[in-house]
């Protein structure tokens, strides 16, 4: 088996969609309907859906499909693993030459809380690296608490994304293979009276 981190490109995001209503199929099959996903390549099975392909275009499919998720106002959760550098990764399932402009863009006003944590796999300063983006994401005005396990981000769903990417593409360029797990909560009942950032 190879154990080796693998130096392709591409970036995948595995995400579960769970709408808090009992028409959940509707809205899941519509956000990935009205989703532009030209630019990567798609597999949904009947727990999750994985989106392949460059960074840029990954993390903006992702933001898309859960703005249009969440549009209808109803309660709405999206948990989901970033990775890359896999030493099982394969080249195939991928859609690398395509324009570097994302194809969905900006998405509507819409505050989130999410909580994210970060594996900088194989770094023995994996700590630092960590410390480093939440320090980052405390720049960026993102961030919102401290726990176990993970490390909370708040805000409007733009500048939430934007972080995650950025912090997403600056730890790939210190470290082969990096795994960020993120929950992202929307339209939550106990979100009542927050600001968007």
């Amino acid at each position: 088996m190879n154990n080796q981190c693998g130096t392709s490109p591409i970036v995948g995001f595995r995400f579960t969609l769970s709408p808090m209503t009992s028409d959940f199929v509707s809205v899941i099959k519509g956000a990935l309907k009205e989703t532009n996903l030209q630019n990567v390549w798609r597999h949904t099975d009947d727990v999750s859906t994985v989106i392949r392909g460059r960074s840029e275009h990954v993390f903006d499919v992702a933001k898309a499909v859960l703005s249009h998720a969440s549009k209808n106002g109803e309660h709405m959760s999206m948990s989901g693993t970033f990775s890359v550098g896999c030493p099982g990764d394969t080249a195939g399932d991928n859609l690398l030459d395509v324009t570097t402009d994302p194809v969905n863009g900006p998405v509507s006003t819409q505050y989130v809380s999410s909580q994210f944590a970060l594996y900088p796999l194989g770094d023995a300063k994996y700590m630092d690296i960590i410390y480093e983006e939440i320090a980052f994401a405390k720049e960026r005005g993102v961030f919102n608490d401290s726990m176990h396990y993970a490390s909370g981000i708040h805000g409007d769903i733009e500048p939430v994304f934007s972080f995650y990417e950025a912090t997403f593409d600056r730890v790939r360029a210190k470290t082969c293979h990096v795994v960020m797990t993120v929950t992202f909560s929307v339209n939550s009942p106990s979100h009542e009276g927050q600001q968007h950032a």
